[in-house]
């Protein structure tokens, strides 16, 4: 079995992705075959006798387009693709744009001419006039995709839109030159309306195709090269397997490999969730884009460009989007079933007419009538006015959204996934106790501060920081010595004082509070003159002041929650005791974190991930609802589906409550604008309803739908009371 990428082309919709992938699977030899909407993207598992080029005539059959593109080669290579596709995405969002502004600009005159009392004969000229590049230019989208859709026997969204403004249109050319009612404005305004939905779908998919991009980004790019003892600097495409590179202090470390000289501390919270750097050795494993803490070391390389953790955990996040089964528009589905019910209509009403005597032009008008009531004026508005309004507000209230499809997904959460480093706690170490022995805890603070004043280490910045708020100026200490894994030392006033790990064989006053420090998770600093140890300090990344409150009001929406952590069982479990939550699932790498996530929906879980580390993006992208917390990083931000722009942990439970009040409303709205089209349609086909009074029920309905979408900006801020927020989105 083989398995293939390829870049999709043409594809204008969910139901095209749709349409693509059943095209796929159809053919000989395809076992599975994935296409991703928002990266245009298809993934092909086959058996040898299936050959790419004839996946490709196939798909080209259908309509579409189809490539083959690269695979990860490097983080320069796919970092290039990669951003091309966003900028693909960007120029399909500024002409979504322009097109949006053009026909607004030519449509809303037309519509203020429809206003005029007595219909004048210029004003039908004008608005003619008017009206037309909207039809046939800025509907150029529209119109083209229904025409695709209908030579290969497909309705969809697109066939609603064609026939409706093609209806009221070609139905006002012929009243205009026969002296009759108009209805220009109808299909200008609808179009208008409609391309600012396909603005914001093309935003939200530029967006999304930059999460990859982004963390591919967070890779070094150049190496420092041992060749025969020298040390050259190489792009870090160059880099190969079995390659010897000087890392630095401060520096990233340029991929997978094995330390072979040196010790250091590296930051791989990146990469873990593990907020304490880790220590390393000659024989230590090394991961690409970590953070070199201390000392310098040097790596021999193991894993270079698409084999290297950070490229592992790229094509984690991709093939986590790609799973993601398209969302199912409901507009759509019932498009597929009431299009043709309603040119059925049409034609059996324009045959009945003329069959029971009627004059053409009478036949023509009932059947206009028909088609008129049919167009999907208060359909195409029903979400998007309702996506416009609940993620206005929920700006407001520090929260975004990226799209429609993320509040249709979030009405059926059950169960809130949280990683610890950086949601629930603040990500960063603080001093949490000092204990003394022979010196008080205010001497054991100024010793340990002193010692650490020329370290680089974040546990000794987290000392500095506590010392600095406790006052007092550091004393100077000479001959600095830092040994990795096992701390630094410095001579004070001619004693020798050191902070490090915990003495071998130590059994004094000072072992049963470190015990029960580490027991509750803290990481202990052991701080000792002249060989005895005098008294600790203990460090731990602290929980966040309103994550308590914040898993309340998840609990209060009915929301089972979960922590997520790579950190150890300990640290977690006492984190979670903290914060409020029962459940926990601790020493988890990102790709277990995905796994975890899809063991949740295999037992059939609806599944909210929040995070904010480049460790949580695959899992971000692999829930049905990724939050990010905005004072993360890019790629978390990328990846996930809301943003909470503040950082606030509460908004969270906010995020939700909005997300299915929407939804509600969207629901609300599709049904009363295919109510108006169901109650209205036999009326019209009897001739109890001419164009004009069509025009008019159909501009009630989108009144109505507007009316009921405005309701939300009433939803209440995040200081409201857990009862009064909405528990499910039915």
């Amino acid at each position: 079995m083989e398995r293939i990428s390829f870049a999709v082309t043409g594809m204008t919709c969910a139901s095209c992705a749709r349409r693509v992938e059943k095209t796929l699977a159809g053919r000989p030899g395809v076992r599975a075959a994935s296409v991703n909407f928002t990266l245009e993207r298809a993934t092909v598992d086959y058996d040898l006798p299936a050959a790419p080029d004839d996946l490709a005539e196939a798909v080209t059959a259908a309509g579409y387009g189809l490539e083959e593109r690269p695979e990860h080669v490097s983080h320069a290579g796919r970092g290039e693709h990669d951003h091309g596709i966003a900028l693909g995405h960007q120029e399909r969002t500024t002409a979504a744009w322009r097109r949006f502004v053009a026909a607004a600009v030519f449509a809303l005159p037309a519509a203020a001419l429809a206003m005029i009392g007595p219909m004048e004969q210029w004003v039908g000229w004008a608005q003619l006039a008017l009206v037309t590049p909207v039809q046939f230019w800025a509907g150029l989208p529209f119109l083209a995709s229904a025409w695709k859709t209908a030579r290969h026997r497909g309705v969809n969204m697109d066939t609603l839109i064609a026939i409706g403004t093609l209806s009221a249109y070609g139905y006002s050319v012929f009243a205009l030159a026969a002296g009759g009612h108009v209805y220009f404005e109808t299909a200008g305004i609808i179009i208008t309306f409609l391309l600012l939905g396909k603005y914001f779908e093309h935003r939200s998919k530029s967006r999304a195709s930059r999460a990859l991009k982004s963390l591919l980004d967070l890779g070094a790019k150049d190496a420092t090269v041992i060749l025969s003892g020298a040390e050259t600097k190489v792009p870090i495409e160059k880099l190969r397997t079995g390659d010897h590179v000087r890392v630095r202090p401060g520096e990233k470390i340029p991929a997978d490999g094995t330390v072979i000289d040196g010790r250091t501390a590296v930051d791989e919270s990146m990469l873990t969730g593990e907020s304490v750097p880790v220590d390393k050795a000659p024989g230590s494993r090394v991961f690409g884009a970590t953070v070199n803490a201390s000392g310098s070391i040097v790596v021999e390389t193991t894993g270079v460009g698409a084999q290297s953790a950070l490229a592992q955990i790229a094509r984690l996040v991709e093939q986590a989007q790609t799973r993601k089964a398209p969302i199912e528009h409901l507009a759509d589905r019932v498009a597929s079933v009431f299009v043709p019910a309603v040119i059925g209509l049409a034609a059996v009403t324009f045959v009945a007419w003329l069959a029971t005597g009627h004059s053409l032009e009478s036949s023509l008008i009932s059947t206009v009538a028909v088609l008129i009531i049919a167009c999907p004026c208060a359909m195409g508005l029903a979400t998007p006015a309702a996506v416009m309004v609940g993620t206005g507000r929920g700006a407001q209230m520090g929260l975004v959204f990226k799209g429609g499809d993320v509040l249709e997904r979030s009405g059926a959460i059950d169960t809130v996934v949280l990683d610890k480093t950086g949601t629930i706690t603040r990500g960063e170490m603080s001093v949490t106790d000092v204990v003394g022995d022979d010196v008080d805890e205010k001497g054991v603070l100024a010793l340990a501060a002193a010692v650490e004043a020329q370290s680089e280490h974040p546990i000794a910045r987290a000392i500095l920081e506590q010392a600095r708020k406790a006052g007092g100026a550091l004393a100077a200490v000479e001959g600095f010595e830092a040994q990795a894994g096992h701390g630094v030392r410095a001579r004070l006033n001619g004693a020798v004082v050191e902070a490090g790990r915990r003495p071998p064989r130590y059994e004094g006053p000072l072992a049963r509070p470190s015990e029960e420090l580490e027991a509750s998770g803290r990481t202990v600093v052991w701080i000792a003159r002249n060989g005895g140890p005098v008294g600790l300090v203990a460090v731990a990344d602290t929980i966040k002041p309103e994550a308590a409150d914040a898993i309340e009001r998840l609990h209060g929406l009915g929301l089972r929650t979960v922590l997520l952590s790579g950190d150890n069982r300990i640290v977690a479990d006492t984190i979670a005791k903290a914060a409020g939550i029962k459940d926990v699932i601790a020493e988890v790498l990102p790709e277990q974190k995905v796994a975890e996530i899809a063991r949740l929906q295999e037992r059939g879980h609806k599944v909210a991930m929040v995070g904010d580390g480049i460790n949580d993006a695959p899992a971000l992208s692999r829930s049905d609802l990724g939050i990010a917390i905005g004072t993360g990083t890019d790629v978390a931000i990328e990846a996930s589906d809301v943003t909470l722009v503040g950082g606030d942990l509460r908004l969270v439970a906010a995020a939700i409550g909005l997300a299915r009040r929407t939804l509600t409303t969207i629901k609300q709205n599709l049904f009363w604008a295919f109510a108006y089209n169901v109650a209205a349609l036999p009326l019209a086909a009897l001739g109890l309803l001419d164009p004009m009074i069509a025009a008019a029920a159909m501009a009630f309905s989108s009144v109505s739908v507007v009316a009921n979408a405005l309701r939300l900006r009433r939803y209440p801020r995040l200081a409201v009371a857990i009862s009064e927020l909405p528990r499910s989105g039915i």
